[in-house]
């Protein structure tokens, strides 16, 4: 079996190339990425490919499955360079699928591309897939997810399975992950057990409760979908939710209640300012995305975490502490040049790195 991951050098995609390459029924894997990476790793090849523009089509045929993990966080203050690669890039991959005559296609959505919902309950994947109209990782998850239809409604020889996770951690994609969302000024010492007692209090929404996966994990749930005869989208998270009282919980603090409003006018004001990449509109994604069912996955693919999601986000925590990162442009902490000198010259959100 021979897998095109396109967008391998990622959080996602990292893990996904470890599970496969250890996968017997796959004999060999090709990582697409807009820089090429160096990272070995047994029956992988590498080749660079900018989804905006190369032409894809010679790089999927012979495939067995594609698997489309590609998408930009950064920069969020250049929504048309974003935009290009999220939702056009994303509708050339399936187009070259079609064109290349690959019978799967596997694409990471996200619980980011449900409508608001319920923080009472799960929804299971039927939960509209209309966005947050206020997050722009939202706003082209929900695109995406249109495109999707109309191409499965024009191709139905194609397997098209979603995957559709929560919030994805790993300690390797550390250094990646602060990059993407906090930026070049995060001090890591304040992340240190013996100086948490420097941050007592923990100010969130009362509202705010996520849900948490641990990227191996999520890599499993990709693996089971290229080799179970199943269609459609999975819910992919674990327990427990991370509420407000959770995340104080583990990183040693005492939760305070904040007003939203507060929150995310002090989030906006310092992202705009440049002091931090992360706009507001992922605060109001965190606010409103509803708990997933998982049941689905469970039962169709026989998916069940290895890790609960209160072990993978303190393992991110640790990675952050330690500047843990991975060999491959987008995790390695060589890509924020000395002293993170690079982000600080792109603008922080300006340029992606």
């Amino acid at each position: 079996m021979r897998i095109v991951i396109v967008g391998a050098t990622g959080n996602h995609g990292t893990s996904l190339v470890r599970a496969l390459s250890a996968e017997p029924s796959v004999t060999s894997i090709l990582g697409l990425a807009r820089r090429k990476a160096d990272w070995q790793m047994p029956k992988v090849e590498w080749a660079a490919a900018d989804i905006r523009s190369a032409d894809l089509v010679p790089l999927f045929v012979g495939a067995d499955a594609v698997v489309h993990l590609a998408w930009l966080i950064q920069p969020s203050h250049d929504l048309a360079t974003v935009r290009a690669v999220n939702v056009e890039g994303s509708a050339r991959v399936f187009r070259a699928v079609a064109d290349a005559g690959v019978p799967t296609l596997v694409y990471a959505s996200s619980v980011g591309a449900y409508s608001p919902g319920p923080k009472d309950r799960r929804v299971d994947e039927s939960w509209p897939t209309d966005g947050v109209p206020s997050s722009f990782y939202s706003r082209h998850k929900a695109e995406v997810e249109r495109i999707l239809d109309r191409f499965e409604t024009e191709n139905p020889d194609i397997r098209v399975v979603r995957i559709r996770p929560g919030l994805v951690f790993k300690r390797e994609a550390a250094t990646g992950i602060r990059r993407l969302f906090a930026g070049p000024f995060l001090p890591s010492p304040l992340l240190r057990p013996a100086l948490r007692p420097l941050l007592p209090v923990l100010p969130l929404p009362p509202r705010l409760a996520v849900q948490g996966v641990h990227s191996l994990d999520v890599a499993d749930a990709y693996r089971r979908a290229l080799l179970t005869d199943v269609r459609g989208a999975f819910n992919i998270a674990a327990e427990p939710v991370l509420d407000a009282h959770e995340l104080a919980r583990l990183l040693g603090a005492r939760p305070v209640p904040a007003p939203a409003f507060a929150v995310r006018a002090a989030v906006a004001a310092s992202w705009r300012l440049r002091l931090q990449p992360t706009p507001s509109g992922w605060l109001d994604l965190a606010l409103n995305v509803p708990l997933l069912d998982t049941t689905r996955a469970v039962t169709e693919l026989g998916w069940t975490p290895q890790h609960t999601a209160a072990e993978a986000l303190v393992e991110l925590v640790d990675g952050l502490r330690e500047g843990a990162d991975l060999d491959t442009p987008p995790l390695s902490g060589k890509t924020g040049g000395p002293f993170r000198i690079r982000e600080i010259l792109t603008g922080i959100g300006g340029r992606s790195t």
